[in-house]
């Protein structure tokens, strides 16, 4: 087991070297900026060098003291997720802390979304965290500080959601991967925490993947997300996550509602598939648009009546979320063909 130094013995994180992968934008970016406020300097992980770039520019801004590094990578690769790690331990002298949050999200039903939808999810969401795992765990070993794993998963990984079942798929594999690395990990002095949490507004409505009728599914997804009593701000969110690796926790679900459909599922999982099934009764069928397309480029319907009106409030906020998070500008063509 690794010697931890004597300035982390409380498990401070300052001076740490972090990885966060998906970190150029939303939850991960957010993750970065509060680990930045507790002294780490910070590698961000992504695809797009542009968003990247953005990224950078805008933690820079916030901590003109701290380091961060920017490094384009596709977590859906393994060498070049092993790159990663090896450049990022050669110009920061360690990797402490790795926070695995990369993934997509598609919005229609199953049958829409097809066998390549679930693959494109399950090569991005689960391949990518176990890439991120294996390579980042023979660092972490080696960390004087005692290395720190988080495995972003979801309460659509505890229980299936309709019309998002693609994404339920891999993160309950992510899940699954998380507790399974938690024992394997600590005989090594390294922690693994598995995070789920629920819905947030982080403004990824505008990256999603929308496919069958898309306005409707844009409509009920954004305003859910965007809803204060049903999802979380995403600041906050990012602290319990950042304040969760700090302490080594081993499982943290995120919003209350999160946490009653975990209980819920857990004790009567009949009763939820029933309650689940009638929720389904009310989302569009799978007739619409042939082509996926993301939330940015669907046009939402003129709100007409109190309800569209309500869903319409709830999208609002999240379309400020996504100002403020670097959601806001197009994707890489590639990447919408989900």
């Amino acid at each position: 087991m690794p010697t931890r130094s004597s300035s982390h013995a409380s498990g401070s994180l300052d001076g740490l070297s972090a990885v966060i992968t998906g970190g150029s934008r939303g939850l991960g970016l957010l993750v970065a900026d509060a680990l930045m406020r507790r002294g780490c300097r910070v590698t961000l992980a992504a695809r797009d060098p542009a968003e990247l770039d953005r990224a950078g520019a805008l933690l820079r801004q916030r901590h003109p003291a701290g380091t961060v590094r920017t490094d384009v990578t596709d977590v859906r690769d393994q060498r070049a997720v092993a790159e990663l790690f090896r450049r990022t331990a050669a110009a920061c002298g360690s990797v402490d802390v790795v926070i695995a949050n990369a993934g997509i999200i598609q919005v229609a039903p199953a049958e829409t979304v097809g066998a390549a939808g679930f693959g494109d999810a399950m090569a991005t969401i689960f391949d990518g965290a176990l890439h991120t795992s294996l390579e980042a765990l023979p660092h972490l070993r080696g960390s004087t500080a005692g290395g720190r794993l988080a495995l972003i998963g979801s309460v659509g990984g505890l229980l299936a959601v309709p019309h998002l079942l693609p994404y339920s798929c891999a993160k309950a594999a992510v899940g699954a991967l998380a507790e399974g690395l938690q024992e394997e990990a600590a005989r090594d002095g390294v922690s693994v925490t598995a995070v789920h949490p629920g819905l947030m507004r982080t403004g990824s409505h505008l990256h999603a993947v929308f496919g069958g009728d898309r306005r409707r599914e844009f409509a009920w997804f954004s305003a859910l997300a965007g809803t204060p009593l049903i999802s979380m701000d995403a600041r906050r969110a990012a602290e319990r996550i950042v304040t969760a690796v700090q302490r080594r926790r081993l499982r943290l679900v995120l919003t209350p509602a999160a946490r009653v459909a975990d209980k819920a599922h857990g004790l009567a999982p009949v009763l939820t598939t029933r309650l689940s099934r009638a929720a389904t009764a009310l989302l569009p069928t799978a007739a619409g648009e042939p082509e996926p397309s993301p939330g940015i480029d669907v046009e939402p319907a003129a709100p007409r009546t109190l309800g569209e009106r309500l869903r319409s409030a709830g999208s609002a906020l999240n379309d400020r979320a996504a100002r403020a998070y670097n959601e806001r500008h197009r994707i890489a063509a590639e990447r919408h063909r989900a």
